[in-house]
Order: C-alpha cells, then sequence, then structure tokens
C-alpha cells in the first residue's frame, strides 16, 4: 500500500460524523465498545462497523479485557495522515501553528 492510499483511507474514515465523533469522544482516553455505542441513537452493530472502518484506518486500537473491547485514538497516526496533507497543501500554515499556539502555552507573539 502506498502512502497515498493509506492516507486516503484515513480520510475516507474522517469523512462520517459517527466517526469523527466517535475519535472526539476518544479524547479523553479509552472506552469500551458499549460505552461508545451508548452515546449514539444508532444501533450496537453500526456503531461497531464504524469502529471496525477507524480500525482498519488505523485511527483507532483495540484491546480485550475480558468479554469487554476497549479502544483507543490512535493520537500519533491521525496526527500523521492529517499533517502530511497539510503539508503538502499548505506548509505555511503549519508553521504558523507551531509558531503562534500550541495547546497549553502562551503565543510567542504576547
Amino acid at each position: 500500500m502506498t502512502e497515498a492510499q493509506d492516507e486516503a483511507g484515513a480520510f475516507r474514515a474522517l469523512a462520517d460524523p459517527t466517526r469523527r465523533q466517535i475519535l472526539e469522544d476518544l479524547r479523553g482516553g479509552e472506552l469500551a465498545a458499549g460505552e461508545i455505542a451508548s452515546r449514539f441513537a444508532i444501533s450496537a452493530p453500526s456503531i461497531s462497523r464504524h469502529l471496525g472502518v477507524l480500525k482498519g484506518a488505523g485511527l483507532v486500537t483495540e484491546r480485550r479485557d475480558g468479554n469487554r473491547i476497549l479502544y483507543t485514538l490512535a493520537e500519533d497516526r491521525l496526527a500523521t495522515c492529517i499533517g502530511r496533507f497539510l503539508s503538502a497543501v499548505c506548509p505555511e500554515q503549519i508553521v504558523l501553528r507551531h509558531t503562534k499556539w500550541r495547546p497549553g502555552a502562551q503565543s510567542e507573539e504576547s
């Protein structure tokens, strides 16, 4: 699989609003599949399919804990895919983001 095909899979996974919300929910840490499903008004099998797409794209990882499946956001993978695309399309903005704003840090312009 080429780098472009790999990134395309990630962007296909990000195209769906339910999958984007799952990623946002996982920002706070690991969640069980049932906990994720309870946050949505769609069926558990539908959530399972969404989680499968996210896992296939490498945007989440899973581990078993007894009879539960726990999901975690693959932050590095997400950042790498988005970052490569942004670097190619608008490299100046990447530089600005690093110099003007960092989470938890004050602006260097202050």
